[in-house]
């Protein structure tokens, strides 16, 4: 085949393995078809053999830290972190929805960064839903917060996002280089993304004289044995690399700690443990990086290349970020990050492949199929019947992912200036 064929057939490829992971016929594993797809891939010369080996082995630590913080999560849900959660937002908010969507902002931004957004939307927003519905307040400031900010809060640590794990290999910086420089824009996206919201919202975050409280008593104990095991975890992250010690084998014995703990008092059993690792989507992510590859080497990433600025100026980041934010939205932002990394070249500046991940992060808050997280966040909501209303997400989006976008880049670039 011509390289312009093999392009083609690669697109063509990546494109039914996207659009099977975004509907999932019969509720079937995203790997049904990406492990296919990708054997065609080798099979039909678009990717060699050793391509397809190094585009797997290059993500090996990243795979290994994924389902590691997948089963942390699923650990500390299972002891009640997320149900002591909502229960002190329910507190807290002392029956005022306003008071609620600023706890829920902090508990979504902090839990996606130390948890993943898979967290949040998975775990923090039923939690969240039960919190509103008990209260009797007004679902959607909450709920569509738990969307957003799953994306957009995603920015602060490597840990937070699968595109932040990816682009980690390749930016070059250790966990709390990473971590400083990604603050400014964690912050400001958050802060952006809570000014829109207090705006659009504005007639739903009035006290209702239907509104409930709720009482501290009935608050379940904090679960401190796990927290302090997180705590442990989140300082083995930032102490790990003056041990020389990376930071996925931090994430393994913190999941190794609470498996063990978990299974001496009988809380669950190895099987169980092996299902929340999640290695169908695992295989998932390694089956898209061989079809990524293939579908790119043969012009895409020529192409992306001339795209992206050279330059690391205020504008050039924006331009990085805006096309990184587009791309999200066309092919999700799993391939996109893949794709956009590669197009940078290795070695890449850091300053590019930081602004690559404020667009692939915040930019799919744009539409439901920027993410996989979004999806799976309306597949949540759909099950508890609630169904959200896809014209007040885009208008959300439109109001809010631009300007987070700026702003973020303007953290990003004050941090590269003054200490980067």
């Amino acid at each position: 085949m011509s390289p312009a064929v093999m392009s083609v057939v690669g697109v063509a490829l990546l494109l039914a393995v996207l659009g099977f992971a975004f509907w999932r016929p019969r509720g079937l594993p995203e790997v049904v078809l990406a492990a296919p797809a990708a054997g065609a891939t080798v099979l039909l010369g678009i990717a060699s053999p050793q391509q397809a080996w190094e585009s797997v082995h290059q993500l090996g630590p990243t795979l290994i830290f994924l389902g590691a913080t997948l089963l942390i999560a699923h650990l500390l849900d299972r002891d009640g972190v997320f149900e002591w959660l909502g229960g002190i937002l329910g507190v807290r908010s002392a029956g005022r929805p306003a008071r609620l969507l600023l706890r829920v902002f902090i508990a979504a931004a902090v839990t996606t960064a130390v948890l993943s957004l898979d967290a949040t939307v998975v775990l923090l927003t039923p939690a969240i839903l039960v919190t509103v519905k008990r209260l009797r307040f007004a679902a959607a400031p909450p709920l569509y917060a738990s969307a957003h900010l799953a994306n957009s809060a995603s920015l602060l640590l490597p840990v937070s996002n699968l595109t932040n794990l990816l682009a980690y290999q390749a930016v070059g910086l250790s966990f709390a280089g990473f971590t400083s420089l990604m603050a400014l824009p964690w912050v400001g996206a958050v802060l952006v993304e809570y000014a829109v919201f207090r705006l659009y919202f504005r007639q739903q975050l009035v006290a209702l004289p239907a509104a409930q409280q709720v009482s501290a008593d009935t608050l379940r104990a904090a679960p401190r044995t796990c927290l302090a095991i997180l705590a442990a975890i989140l300082a083995g992250f930032g102490l790990s690399p003056l041990a020389g010690v990376e930071s996925v084998w931090v994430a393994v014995a913190g999941a190794s700690v609470l498996a063990v703990r978990a299974l001496l008092r009988r809380e669950t059993h190895p099987r169980a443990l092996l299902r929340e690792i999640n290695v169908p989507f695992i295989a998932f992510v390694a089956c898209l990086a061989i079809v990524v590859a293939g579908a790119t080497s043969h012009g895409i990433e020529s192409a992306l290349a001339a795209l992206l600025p050279s330059g690391t100026s205020w504008w050039s980041l924006v331009m990085i970020a805006g096309l990184a934010a587009a791309l999200s939205n066309v092919v999700n932002n799993l391939p996109a990050t893949l794709l956009l990394v590669a197009a940078l070249g290795h070695p890449a500046a850091p300053a590019a492949v930081l602004a690559v991940l404020i667009g692939v992060n915040i930019g799919p808050n744009l539409t439901y199929t920027g993410s996989l997280a979004t999806l799976l966040w309306r597949r949540v909501l759909v099950s508890k019947d609630a169904m959200p209303s896809l014209k007040t997400f885009t208008l959300l989006g439109v109001a809010t992912a631009p300007a987070a976008i700026i702003v973020a880049v303007t953290g990003l670039w004050v941090a590269l200036t003054y200490w980067g």
